[in-house]
């Protein structure tokens, strides 16, 4: 069998996006931020892009028409581009534009010191105090070696014999340092295990309970337990001794260094505004910092005077202009068109806070507004609206639901907000059990849901086991 090269024809349909529509549906996904930044490249790159200044919006009514050589474009694009200066293109879909004269909007935004301020690392603190110390040239050295080998947590990663190895070092001069390092701010980094750190914490304290240092040495996982019946018999002590110490060991922080870690707080810029006004709510879309674009009038003109590539180079970066100015109207619209629906599914929650939220899906705001269900998805991924009861992110208000006895259904937010609200005011002395929660939800709300999901629920929020949350008196 012989190998030949030959040519066949195949005619076949198939579904291509265009770069339009491919930049229509990344600015659905774009967070406000990242809208605001993609319109300023294109105010860069399009020389007929350009923002529209307060006082040009009286002149719009006088500006001549475009020329007649603009009929080479799309027929949607001519009207587009006679409306190119869409005034408040962006407001046209606010709810509130027959009551903003009437009332104030507040002012959330963030200030500038919180946008500015930057929060140290672990390293660099531990670096200064080093610096600032009274350490000669090679105890500076070491302390260095040993800043650099601690993870996250402020723990330190390699033992003093690695150090010794790796660095060439004495073990009482690596040793004398550590001593040192562990007593810096925060108190207890550098430890090798959570006694370690705990016991350093007490003894800068100036703690001289010896019950203290022997449950933190010899007795901590019974106390994680909380089995002070039977650690107080081991101890020859009495419960409520050990419960003062360990009261006293929970002010401890045995993860020193998570002040300077993942837990950095971000500042959210709300997409929208849902405020509560007489009886009913408005809906106001976030236009801060979005510039308010139109076509340069000097290149409408210039159309009709150019041949050739020059003409062809005004006529492509016009549709491109045209597109994006399309793109985000659409955005907006659809934006605001979600944020409606989600307003009447989710009323109770607007009024009543967690407690009012429904179960609800992609597919029921999708066929209420008449749109696919990845449109929806789109526009609510990275989306934040501020409501009377504070900013959430779009996707929070989309959740599953449980079956109650009725026949009905109930959200799952609610029911961990039901959850958390009891273990709140549960006696500490006899926390309430998973099998009690779900006795007292069943009771309640008519819910129906298993032991499993209560726990699941549970360890979500960071809450831990009843064993755990008993406290002795």
């Amino acid at each position: 069998m012989s190998l030949q090269l030959r040519q066949n024809l195949q005619l076949a349909q198939q579904l291509v996006m265009t770069p339009q529509l491919q930049q229509a549906i990344k600015l659905l996904q774009y967070s406000r931020l990242e809208l605001v930044e993609t319109v300023q490249q294109a105010l860069l790159e399009n020389p007929l892009l350009e923002e529209k200044q307060a006082q040009e919006d009286n002149q719009a009514s006088q500006e001549p028409q475009p020329s007649e050589d603009i009929r080479e474009i799309d027929v949607q694009e001519q009207s587009l581009l006679r409306n190119a200066e869409w005034d408040d293109y962006l407001g046209n879909f606010s709810s509130a534009s027959r009551q903003r004269n009437e009332r104030e909007i507040p002012d959330d935004s963030v200030s500038f010191e919180a946008v500015c301020a930057a929060k140290p690392s672990l390293e660099s603190h531990l670096f200064w105090q080093l610096y600032l110390s009274n350490m000669t040239f090679r105890q500076r050295e070491i302390g260095e070696n040993l800043i650099g080998n601690l993870d996250s947590s402020g723990y330190l990663t390699m033992s003093v014999d690695e150090l010794v190895e790796a660095y060439s070092y004495e073990p009482e001069e690596v040793e004398t340092v550590l001593h040192a390092l562990q007593r810096f701010d925060p108190v207890g980094v550098g430890s090798r295990s959570v006694q370690e750190c705990l016991l350093t914490q007490l003894e800068v304290r100036g703690e001289n309970d010896p019950l203290l240092f022997t449950l933190v040495r010899d007795h901590l996982e019974e106390l994680h337990g909380r089995n002070f019946q039977s650690l107080a018999r081991t101890l020859e002590t009495t419960p409520e001794r050990l419960r003062q110490c360990f009261d006293i060991i929970q002010t401890c922080e045995p993860r020193p260094g998570s002040s300077f870690g993942a837990g950095e707080v971000h500042y959210v810029s709300p997409d929208a505004y849902i405020y509560a006004y007489e009886d009913d709510f408005v809906i106001v879309l976030n236009d801060d910092g979005l510039p308010d674009l139109q076509i340069n009038q000097y290149y409408i003109e210039q159309l009709g005077r150019t041949q050739g590539k020059n003409k062809e180079f005004i006529q492509e970066q016009m549709r491109d202009a045209l597109w994006l100015m399309k793109s985000i109207y659409q955005r907006q619209r659809t934006l605001y068109r979600v944020l409606e629906s989600i307003l009447k599914f989710q009323r109770d929650f607007f009024i009543n806070g967690v407690t009012g939220l429904k179960p609800l899906i992609l597919k029921d705001v999708a066929e209420d507004i008449e749109m696919h269900e990845s449109t929806v998805s789109r526009i609510t991924t990275n989306k934040y609206v501020s409501t009377p009861f504070g900013i959430f992110e779009l996707k929070y208000f989309f959740n599953s639901g449980l079956g109650v006895d009725g026949g009905g259904q109930v959200a799952s937010e609610s029911v961990k907000a039901m959850i958390k609200k009891m273990l709140t005011d549960e006696d500490s002395a006899k926390p309430l059990s998973d099998k009690q929660i779900v006795e007292m939800l069943n009771k309640e709300l008519q819910v129906n849901i298993a032991r499993r999901t209560v726990a699941k629920y549970r360890e979500a929020m960071g809450i831990p086991s009843s064993t755990k949350r008993k406290r002795v008196y």
